[in-house]
């Protein structure tokens, strides 16, 4: 422990700190006392929480995890008992202390001062938006620079508190929305009126700042009362039970067509029948097949069947195509209103318009710009459980049958937009490249596809804490995975690499 000093506006202390390798900890009772709050020991000296003006934040002694409700932060380090107390980093004081009532908290280390200030009051511009699609009302409030806030809920309305700064923009804003009843800012506040049955959650976005609400109606109970307790979205359970296999186009809609004639929507069909018989076959899941035959589908309704089986997982199998021949590999794709590169974007555009959609880039709708708002915002939530997946099927593929590795990215395809699971677009090969076009015709090196998408997924329910035995497997061909209209040439082995340039071009 050494010597330092606390800086309170124009008063100044003498405190005694700790030093690690990772910085400075600070006695955490002393602030309290001075800046407000309250800290109380867990029973059993388990841990602690600290209350201020509404909110309750949990740590404890030795985990680097800071908690309020279902949210967890990460710390720099973890919090210590000492001589003097419990005593912490500088970023929990920051987002405790500082965040909730005001304070804007800086360690001068050359110094050896904790500097402790109201914040400087700033204006700040902020923008709602609303969007109500298929019973979820999406309220997004985009503000000119982070702003500082404490959240409250209470009856019929939820309100956002301004910690220091000022709104600009006031008003009242009468909405027609079923969920909301209006949305007032002030320059201190943001008051959200909401309809008697509706409940609602929240959560941020960066770059710019949202703070996001998601609005829905309460479920009745069986005595035709409102059930406060319960909202309508589900909740789901830990791990992975049910997974949607989509297998892309069908009907009218080839796909792209190899050079022998052999059409995507064919074999994404039979993949997925043989991807729904080996999970179901090794795992405790739940498997359901957006189409199980030659037929068309619209691209909203592949998602819907996903949401109403309330599945954990959505998996959309492809086929790419380019100009060139030589492009090979796979590649796999998750949701963004962004794409990763032009060629994605490409890419995207080329599906989306496949399948007689509206082109994300030509659009110019302004409803179909707010669905894509409300879709890129609900996908937020499982972004980075999509790319975990994402990034194992990728390893997977890679490593078991030495695709070149064509990596993960992100695009606007509209066949995942309006999934409220983690989801992704998974391209297993060229159908414009003839080797692979051959190769893709072998059930031998299909049933390798298949197995590399079931370690895969075995990986990330694991990850995700599934249950239940995996059934031992052994690595063979299945047999009749014959696509319709095609002969089941020779075995080819997995080297499909290719030399020479790619011709990146969509076709």
């Amino acid at each position: 422990m050494v010597p330092a000093t606390l800086e309170i506006d124009e008063d100044s202390y003498a405190i005694t700190i700790g030093r690690t390798s990772r910085g400075p900890l600070f006695p955490l009772q002393p602030l309290v006392d001075r800046l407000g709050g309250e800290l109380v020991r867990g029973a059993y000296d388990e841990g602690w929480t600290l209350s201020m003006l509404g909110r309750d934040v949990l740590f404890g002694a030795g985990s680097p995890a800071l908690s309020e409700g279902e949210e967890f932060t990460r710390l720099s380090q973890p919090p210590a008992d000492t001589v003097l107390g419990i005593a912490v980093p500088l970023d929990l004081l920051q987002d405790t202390l500082g965040r909730s009532l005001g304070y804007e908290i800086e360690w001068r280390a050359f110094e050896s001062i904790l500097s402790i200030r109201r914040f400087q009051p700033r204006r700040l511009s902020v923008r709602p938006e609303i969007v109500h699609f298929q019973g979820t009302t999406t309220l997004a409030f985009e503000f000119s620079e982070v702003p500082r806030y404490r959240l409250s809920e209470e009856p019929g309305r939820v309100v956002v508190s301004i910690q220091g700064d000022r709104l600009e923009g006031q008003g009242g804003r009468p909405t027609s929305d079923p969920l909301v009843r209006q949305v007032l800012v002030e320059p201190s506040r943001i008051v959200v009126s909401l309809a008697p049955d509706a409940r609602s959650q929240s959560y941020v976005l960066e770059a710019p700042y949202r703070l996001v609400f998601d609005i829905y109606a309460a479920e009745p109970s069986a005595g035709g009362e409102v059930a406060t307790q319960e909202i309508a979205r589900p909740r789901r359970r830990d791990g992975v039970h049910t997974i949607v296999i989509d297998p892309g186009h069908g009907g009218t809609e080839t796909g792209a067509i190899g050079p022998s004639g052999v059409e995507e929507k064919d074999l994404t069909l039979v993949l997925a029948q043989a991807l729904k018989r080996r999970l179901e076959s090794r795992l405790p899941v739940k498997v359901v097949l957006t189409r199980s035959d030659d037929s068309n589908l619209p691209l909203e309704a592949r998602t819907s069947i996903a949401n109403q089986n309330k599945a954990d997982l959505f998996i959309s199998l492809h086929l790419n195509s380019a100009y060139g021949a030589s492009a090979h590999g796979a590649e796999t794709y998750i949701l963004s209103s962004t794409a990763t590169d032009a060629r994605a974007a490409d890419f995207a555009e080329v599906e989306n318009r496949s399948a007689g959609e509206a082109v994300v880039s030509d659009s110019g709708d302004p409803l179909y710009d707010l669905q894509l708002i409300l879709w890129d915002l609900s996908q937020s939530h499982h972004l980075s459980e999509s790319l975990s997946f994402a990034s194992l099927v990728q390893e997977e593929l890679n490593g078991a049958l030495g695709l070149r590795d064509r990596g993960v990215k992100q695009a606007p395809f509209r066949v995942l937009m309006g999934a409220s699971m983690p989801s992704v677009l998974v391209e297993l090969g060229f159908l414009s490249n003839p080797k692979e076009e051959s190769m893709l015709q072998d059930p031998a090196y299909r049933a390798q596809l298949v197995g590399a998408l079931v370690r895969a997924v075995i990986r990330y329910r694991s990850s995700r804490g599934g249950t239940g035995a995996v059934a031992p497997q052994v690595e063979a061909a299945a047999p009749g995975l014959v696509v319709p209209g095609t002969a089941a040439p020779g075995t080819v082995g997995p080297d499909n690499q290719a030399s020479g340039g790619d011709g990146e071009g969509r076709r």
